[in-house]
């Protein structure tokens, strides 16, 4: 029997899902589950597996994140954002386990100045916050040992993401419009994991106490705040060698500029003080971040 904690990955084949893989790898027994070995809108299944690998930490990062898509597909939205984690909070107690949940700067409309605290009035505008919004309640009615993260922007090396989706179209285009009024914090899901890992482990050594006071919703982002069109020059000043310096120009326009089905928060900053005073965890600041997310691709440009 191994003595190191078993890890459930729901959503492994995702940006997230692949990272945690990684920075669980060399300190717990780690059990990924994609889609297809685990459907979050199949409560049975959900149940069946959960019991099957007996797990010390459930790690969800799986869930429905197409935004726009939702506004049409609400009850799939529901089944996998709200339902499915409410019933990962079951099983996580049944088992004593620990259940890490990710959820979103969607959960909020986007009208403060300042950054988010956890124990600002949520208020999503889109069914995709809805949902997500309604996991966390689930979580949080059955109550054990769980942690939320919000986070914010996300984005990998691979996968669907603003940067690789930038460096396409950079090499496709020679002018982009990208919006300008809708400011949050970019957040690799190498950070994510890696903060992750550092906290259940503490947890698991029982570094902030034994009694689980540290239950809650935490914000998770990288440091720092940025604009989309902000955000898209920046990659392109940072990428111009995997464009071959053939860098577009871009030019910034309104949010009512660029109609989708969802409505996006304006704001998405989201605090990360709780995070820091509870586990003395911090994320990296988003251009370092962004950094090595350029490396990887660099290094391994089909990815």
């Amino acid at each position: 029997m191994s003595i190191w904690p078993r890890v459930l990955v729901t959503g492994a084949d995702g940006q997230v899902g692949r990272a945690l893989l990684k920075s669980f790898a060399e300190s717990a027994e780690v059990i990924g589950c994609n889609r297809a070995s685990l459907d979050l809108a199949d409560a049975d299944q959900i149940r069946d597996q959960v019991r099957k690998i007996a797990p010390d930490i459930i790690v969800n990062a799986g869930a429905y994140t197409a935004v726009d898509r939702a506004e049409s597909e609400r009850d799939l939205a529901f089944a996998i954002n709200a339902r499915a984690p409410g019933i990962l909070a079951e099983e996580a107690q049944r088992a004593s386990a620990l259940l890490i949940h990710y959820s979103t700067d969607y959960v909020f409309n986007g009208s403060k100045r300042g950054p988010w605290v956890e124990d600002d009035a949520t208020d999503p505008l889109s069914v995709y916050g809805a949902s997500k919004l309604a996991g966390e309640e689930a979580i949080r009615s059955v109550g054990g040992r769980h942690l939320i993260f919000r986070t914010s922007w996300v984005y990998a090396p691979e996968g669907k993401n603003f940067v690789l989706t930038m460096l396409r179209l950079g090499r496709e285009r020679d002018s982009l419009n990208v919006v300008d009024d809708q400011v949050g914090a970019p957040t690799t899901a190498a950070e994510l994991a890696r903060a992750t890992q550092a906290i259940s482990g503490g947890i698991l050594e029982k570094k902030f106490g034994a009694s689980p006071s540290w239950s809650g919703v935490y914000h998770m982002t990288c440091s720092g705040r940025v604009s989309w069109y902000e955000f898209a020059r920046t990659i392109f000043k940072r990428a111009h060698k995997l464009l071959e310096d053939e860098v577009p120009k871009v030019n910034p326009i309104a949010t009512s500029d660029y109609p989708t089905p969802a409505k996006r928060p304006l704001n998405s900053v989201l605090s990360n003080d709780k995070l820091q005073r509870t586990f003395n965890v911090c994320l990296a600041p988003w251009k370092s971040a962004l950094d090595e997310v350029l490396v990887a691709i660099a290094a391994h440009p089909k990815l």
